[in-house]
């Protein structure tokens, strides 16, 4: 279930810990995040729709991208906070996918105030959001679903994505926390630490603050630290890599004709076995 995972986040978020998230897309890229010793994962919209072939355009719905997080969930020990775009719709399916994702013992879900059907903030075409009093009825929909009081409501603020400056940032958070948001994300694309750190300095630390610096990568968990910044999401590298030492495996294969240079690189069999627990069914099985 979900409760001590979820009370496990918020007593972070109350100690002041940084809390450092994988992104990921299935159990087993789960379990690598909690092997590597993140705190946390994320269930990314762009890598779960990324693993079925698709853009992350709002393609998918709420039964795809929740089947994903359950899997991340069963896998690791870890809590796991759901990317859940814009709550799949309007007021009502935001209060939905709260009902859902907190039955299926979810730490928390984020959504976002765009509209729907969204676009991912790095495509440089047709950023909208929704009316920040609209979100607001969004988020308060979702917090009345809301049946234990650990589950996290993180409300994301896509304002310096769609270029609308520090004030339009700083003005819809608070009004998401009004709603009931626990957190905010506060999402930029900028290429560095500029507007989250600006943001930073005018919050004063009002609700704990979430970060994603895909673009800002040189924005250290140091600096996130010393900004006051209670969780740093590396949203999408682990997918990332894969791809690349994929797309590196497979044509050393063609250009070789064989695999035999590869297997001294590449994990084993065994290494399979172990990280999708072999020997324990095993033994369930004798």
């Amino acid at each position: 279930m979900s409760a001590p995972r979820a009370a496990a986040l918020r007593e972070a978020f109350a100690d002041g810990r940084l809390v450092r998230t994988a992104g990921a897309h299935d159990g087993l890229s789960a379990r690598l995040a909690e092997e590597a010793g993140f705190d946390a994962v994320w269930a990314s919209g762009l890598e779960i729709s990324a693993a079925n072939g698709l853009p992350d355009v709002s393609l998918l719905g709420m039964a795809e991208y929740l089947a994903g997080a359950v899997a991340m969930q069963r896998s690791v020990s870890l809590p796991v906070i759901a990317d859940c775009d814009t709550g799949f719709g309007g007021v009502l399916n935001a209060a939905y996918t709260m009902m859902r994702y907190e039955e299926a013992g979810i730490a928390g879900i984020c959504i976002e105030d765009k509209i729907f059907p969204k676009r991912n903030s790095f495509v440089n075409a047709g950023q909208k959001l929704l009316a920040a009093d609209e979100f607001g009825r969004k988020l308060q929909a979702a917090k009345r679903a809301q049946l234990s009081a650990d589950t996290v409501l993180i409300a994301r603020t896509e304002a310096f994505i769609c270029g609308l400056g520090l004030e339009e940032a700083l003005s819809r958070c608070h009004l998401y926390v009004d709603a009931g948001a626990d957190a905010v994300l506060v999402h930029s694309k900028a290429v560095d630490s500029t507007e989250i750190v600006s943001f930073m300095r005018e919050w004063d630390h009002r609700a704990p603050v979430v970060i994603v610096p895909t673009t800002y990568a040189d924005f250290s968990s140091t600096q996130a630290r010393e900004a006051g910044i209670a969780m740093v999401i590396y949203a999408n590298h682990g997918m990332r890599a894969a791809i690349t030492a994929i797309r590196d495996t497979w044509a050393d294969v063609l250009a070789k004709g064989s695999t035999a240079d590869l297997e001294p690189r590449i994990a084993t069999v065994k290494d399979i076995f172990a990280l999708s627990g072999m020997d324990q069914w095993l033994e369930t099985d004798r």
